[in-house]
């Protein structure tokens, strides 16, 4: 390892993982192990390439520094850099340091170029090995991740040839190994074993096995005996078997060799070579696994299998069937010592094969093969389940499904669950049988992390979602047993509720919406897309500053409030949603609702509507408030025998879309960064840029989220660096006092800021127009939060202009000179009289409890001062049957103070 790779290297492992240099100091002890947590990994001090977990029959997990440390080699060119002297710098330190080559075996075979992709516009420096001239295949070396899935480049036709390396005397080699890979075969070379490399899968080298025979022919010596040594994944097997037979036709002898038979280690032969598992012993047991996929029947290779174990008893699969061999040991017994009183084999190991051969029996207990592919559990509820792979001997495609601890229990349980998610699948074995086979598949086996949600995950940095992750700048894919795997992170989220559809091929993002945008909806258009964007970095931006605003977006029918955030749901891939209604909605269906999704939007919509207003009680808007902080919004027991709550934090942000504003207390509507679009701003323009907006296809939007996910680091360093300048300002202004409404309105700032990052077509006009436009969205939430709702002020203004004066109050009942004491229906009857236009009772009861210039106090029982002063006024005569009750039912209300604010 070079000197400064490995400084670099050693003093993460030490920071990271706690590793202590051991007493002779040829390791480093003690490290915790990212498995199981104990103290037991460690490393070869001088050379550590793999990390190991010393508990070898609990853990015996194993890590390659390069999938936990893979910024350190990733970027060879930077690190490395080409002199005249050395104008192979980069190319030798990759082949060295990440590849595991000894430099004095392979200098000469390759040269260091470079490749640059027009369309991306990007570039990297590349090692080159010609293939014949102007045929030749190249590895990228630079941040290959920024080209997508392409991490090499082919130039010219190379079908039918391998690559061999520059002066291999393959003529005289006893058995030449083909793998796939050109790293591949060096690896191989570097364990004295003739290697070449077929370039691909799927590249039979016919001219080349051609060219090689005519060798040996010209020679006169024997054909070389080929091992087909390709990837062990299924396009690999298959493969193997298709070749072997097309090369058993043109006259070669032939074996396989396999270093992954499905076990799910997805290691190649250079991944082998690297970490010190090409011993004899290794040798060995891959070739042993060549032989098992090269078996043309079952009892060939249960034959094989035996052989090897020697266990009486035993599931294998064949043709992706599941078979189980056992030896009846009366009969081996009887057929052993019949075979040894003939004595026609003269060898004990053969004579036990002959005995073996007689009295073994091989039955096909499912017409399918199920895998285990891994554990997975939820911690929190108690629920865990094994995954599984289900393959079929016809064209089907495998499926993957859950089985409960249950399920693998019993043959009964199996069974059902096999019949009920692979259709024709029958298991016909016993409970006995199941128990053996689930014993060799669950040993060991692979735990997978799961979330209930889906979206950023903060303790891992990582966004999750059903098909891609993101996750330090790099876009992952679900792998082939469905889950991310993150270096030393495997994750899933078993989550269903959000569909998402998101093109991870960036090259298909367009940007013609940002005009569309800009032409139909504005300067408020593009804070609303900025907020959108700041969603996905919500659980960011609240842990370093505590809080994120919600966003409300009203205006009259037609406004276009639905468009708009349609299309911004397309953004994040889901199509034809705009939110859920609270007022619709129970208690844990909200709670359930708020916890989808992890730094993504919550939009709720049409909570008050005026025709279903008895409904709309039923949702009470303080509901909100701990949200704003990212705190949990409900709080619900677990179902088990303890006393364990569940508190999901919201890990999301909040829209609140519907005709009219929040009417709720000052500490929700201060959290809240408000618009409103209006009907009289459309055009004709402004209509045709809204379709074409509407009708814009997902596939060509929805990379906005991986595009600005992939820009994490960048956008929170933006967004950080100018925001306290941005409050400042802000808070300069006279008109703006809240200091809540100032920071939320700040971030908003901030984040159209940082458009630019993310979108190319963002320009100079839109972010300052957008910036005014916040700014005077801050002054208006500051009159809002000052004001009373439109229904209190006509309340209030009636009511002073019915009233009259203190000492002849015709609707205060309050003997308090402090105090305001109304009855609505004695308030509806006055107005009626004087042909007042009046809010409906059932607004008043609802709005008036808002009261700000007189505050609300409570409702409560009066001594009314009206009542009394007209039971005074009544004779004797007239009291009997006109009296009053002296005590009414009021709204009680303080009258505003001298220091109070009524305007």
């Amino acid at each position: 390892m070079n000197p400064q790779l490995h400084n670099k290297v050693t003093s993460r492992l030490t920071s990271d993982y706690g590793f202590k240099l051991d007493g002779k100091g040829k390791f480093l002890r003690q490290g915790r192990c990212p498995s199981c947590n104990h103290k037991e990994l460690y490393t070869n001090a001088e050379h550590p390439w793999v990390l190991r977990c010393g508990r070898l029959n609990n853990c015996g997990a194993e890590y390659h520094i390069k999938d936990i440390y893979s910024d350190l080699f990733n970027d060879w060119s930077e690190n490395f850099k080409s002199t005249p002297e050395d104008p192979h710098a980069a190319a030798d330190a990759y082949m060295r340091d990440g590849r595991g080559f000894k430099l004095d075996m392979v200098k000469g075979w390759y040269t260091q170029d470079s490749f640059f992709d027009r369309d991306k516009k990007i570039g990297s420096a590349t090692v080159r090995f010609n293939l014949a001239d102007g045929i030749f295949w190249e590895r990228l070396i630079d941040r290959p991740e920024r080209f997508g899935r392409q991490k090499a480049n082919f130039r010219g036709q190379y079908g039918g040839m391998w690559w061999a390396a520059p002066g291999a005397k393959l003529a005289q080699a006893k058995e030449i190994w083909i793998v796939e890979g050109i790293f591949d075969c060096i690896a191989l070379m570097h364990h004295n074993i003739t290697a070449v490399s077929a370039l691909t899968s799927h590249n039979y080298p016919t001219q080349s096995l051609a060219a090689l025979a005519e060798l040996c022919k010209q020679k006169d010596i024997e054909r070389p005996a080929l091992v087909w040594a390709l990837d062990g994944d299924r396009t690999g097997r298959r493969f193997t078997k298709k070749h072997v037979r097309q090369a058993e036709e043109d006259g070669w002898e032939c074996s396989a060799a396999l270093i992954d038979f499905g076990t799910g280690n997805k290691l190649d032969w250079n991944d082998a070579h690297q970490r010190d598992r090409m011993g004899v012993k290794d040798i060995e047991l891959y070739r042993y696994n060549g032989d098992l996929l090269l078996a043309k029947t079952a009892s060939e290779k249960a034959l094989l299998m035996w052989r090897r174990n020697r266990k009486r008893s035993f599931h294998l699969a064949f043709e992706n069937k599941l078979h189980w061999f056992e030896l009846d040991m009366d009969k081996y017994s009887k057929a052993l010592e019949k075979i040894r009183d003939e004595g026609t084999i003269p060898e004990e190991s053969e004579q036990i094969e002959a005995a073996m051969k007689e009295s073994c029996i091989v039955l096909t207990l499912a017409d399918c093969y199920p895998t285990a592919l891994y554990f997975q559990q939820n911690i929190l509820t108690d629920e865990s389940w094994y995954y599984f792979r289900i393959d079929f001997p016809h064209d089907g495609k495998s499926i993957k499904n859950t089985f409960t601890g249950a399920q693998v229990a019993g043959a009964s349980e199996f069974k059902k669950r096999l019949l009920s998610i692979a259709p024709g699948a029958v298991f016909s074995g016993s409970t006995q049988h199941l128990d053996r086979i689930m014993q060799d598949m669950l040993y060991g086996i692979k735990t997978v992390e799961t979330i209930d949600f889906v979206g950023y995950v903060k303790e891992h940095g990582a966004y999750i979602y059903a098909d891609m992750a993101v996750k330090d700048g790099r876009i992952y894919e679900l792998n082939e047993e469905d889950f991310f795997d993150l270096g030393k992170l495997s994750i899933k989220t078993l989550s269903q509720s959000t569909p998402l559809s998101i093109n991870t091929n960036l090259e298909d993002f367009k940007q013609d919406w940002v005009q569309l945008l800009w032409k139909s909806y504005g300067a408020k258009g593009i804070v609303a897309l900025a907020f959108w964007m700041g969603t996905l970095f919500a659980e960011q931006i609240r842990s370093k500053h505590k809080s994120f605003p919600f966003l409300e977006i009203i205006g009259d029918p037609g406004a276009g409030k639905s468009t708009l955030v349609e299309f911004l749901w397309k953004l994040m891939g889901r199509a034809d949603y705009e939110g859920f209604d609270p007022s619709k909605s129970t208690l844990a269906a909200r709670a359930r609702n708020f916890s989808q999704t992890s730094n993504m939007p919550v939009v709720l919509i049409e909570s008050e509507r005026g025709e279903d207003k008895a409904h709309a009680k039923g949702f009470d808007w303080d509901e909100l408030k701990t949200a704003y902080n990212g705190r949990s919004v409900r709080s619900r027991g677990v179902k088990n025998s303890g006393n364990d709550t569940y508190e999901p934090p919201f890990r999301g942000a909040i829209v609140i879309s519907q005709n009219d504003a929040v009417n709720a207390s000052d500490a929700v509507l201060q959290r809240i960064v408000h618009m409103h679009f209006y009907v009289a701003s459309h055009t004709q323009q402004t209509k045709q840029a809204a379709e074409r907006l509407e009708r814009f296809a997902m596939d060509e939007c929805s990379g906005f989220l991986p595009r600005a996910t992939l820009k994490e680091k960048s956008v929170m360093d933006k967004f950080n660096e100018g925001l306290e300048e941005i409050e400042s300002v802000l808070g300069a202004m006279p008109d703006i006092k809240n200091l809540r409404i100032i920071k939320n309105h700040a971030q908003i700032i901030s984040l159209v800021r940082c458009l630019p990052l993310v979108l190319d077509q963002i320009e100079p006009q839109y972010i300052e127009e957008a910036e005014t436009e916040i700014v005077d969205m801050a002054t208006e939430r500051q009159r809002a939060i000052n004001a009373d709702h439109e229904v209190v002020e006509k309340f209030w203004e009636i009511y002073d202009y019915l009233n009259g004066s203190e000492d002849e109050s015709r609707l205060n009942h309050s003997r308090d000179k402090d105090s305001i004491a109304v009855n609505l229906n004695h308030f509806i009857q006055v107005a009626s009289e004087k042909k007042q236009q009046i809010p409906m009772l059932e607004d008043l009861k609802r709005h008036l409890k808002t009261s700000r210039r007189r505050k609300f106090v409570a409702i409560k029982n009066v001594n009314s001062i009206i009542r009394d002063r007209h039971n005074k006024q009544l004779s004797p005569v007239e009291a009997v049957s006109k009296k009053l009750s002296e005590t009414i039912k009021c709204w009680v209300f303080s009258k505003p103070t001298k220091g109070d604010r009524d305007d």
